[in-house]
């Protein structure tokens, strides 16, 4: 029987203001995604949602992003490699503390929103963000988007990395995803959802928007937590999942089986 991860973005509320619906979807999923207080999240929200996964028995990593609150991380911003450096180690660092105060331990990294999609595509990004995660700790692995620039450029340092696939966005002929302002960019109907992750997990292909097939390596599935579909899509994948064989565990727990 193959396996594979389902990981969520979690932490995402601020202050007095709540984002998605982090109780509801973590008993679905195997690992999370916890914002780092820059793009989202504050250090009380990061400490709850530690103690919420450590009681749920997922894999807790870190989601640093651009310190950009007012646009949640998804607008792009012009800063040099070495910028961007600083501040992935210095999200990690502040997680890493709350995970440890905790009893806990972090298993990955993975960048958010902009940070993410621009590492991406451009070497020099992808090789500071890699860094960043090497030089703070060699053994997390690196979550990625599927045969991009940062999962070269994670295995260049030697980090163990995960293929990230999105079961709730679309693909542009490249393998990258449909950016938000298209009308195209998501997809809300879990059943639509699931198929597509279902055949990216046994054909290794996902079909753009252009309807063109590509080839895809599927390690981990992200669900997006601040989305109203959200739990309804990682419930439909789940049974997916399942009834296709595929069994659902954490990135280490499925490397190990492989």
């Amino acid at each position: 029987m193959s396996s594979i991860d389902i990981n969520c973005d979690l932490g995402e509320s601020y202050g007095t203001y709540r984002i998605g619906n982090d109780e509801g979807i973590i008993p679905f999923v195997t690992s999370v995604n916890i914002a780092c207080g820059f793009h989202a999240g504050d250090p009380t929200t990061m400490r709850k949602t530690v103690k919420l996964a450590l009681e749920n028995k997922v894999a807790i990593g870190a989601h640093p992003g651009f310190n950009d609150v007012l646009g949640f991380g998804r607008r792009e911003i012009n800063i040099s490699p070495s910028e961007i450096y600083d501040l992935v180690v210095y999200q990690i660092g502040a997680l890493e503390a709350i995970v440890k105060s905790e009893g806990g331990a972090m298993q990955h990294v993975k960048p958010h929103g902009a940070l993410y999609n621009m590492a991406a595509k451009d070497i020099h990004l992808a090789e500071a963000v890699a860094k960043a995660v090497y030089k703070v700790n060699p053994e997390y692995i690196l979550f990625g988007l599927a045969n991009s620039e940062i999962i070269r450029a994670g295995k260049r340092y030697g980090l163990n990395v995960a293929n990230e696939v999105f079961a709730d966005r679309t693909y542009q002929s490249d393998g990258s995803l449909t950016p938000r302002t298209q009308e195209q960019a998501l997809i809300h109907d879990p059943n639509y959802a699931a198929k597509q992750i279902l055949h990216m997990v046994k054909e290794k292909k996902i079909v753009s928007v252009q309807e063109e097939e590509v080839p895809i390596q599927a390690d981990t599935i992200c669900i997006h937590g601040d989305s109203n579909e959200g739990l309804s899509i990682v419930k439909t994948i789940r049974k997916t999942l399942l009834q296709s064989n595929i069994s659902i565990q954490n990135f280490k727990q499925s490397e190990a089986k492989h």
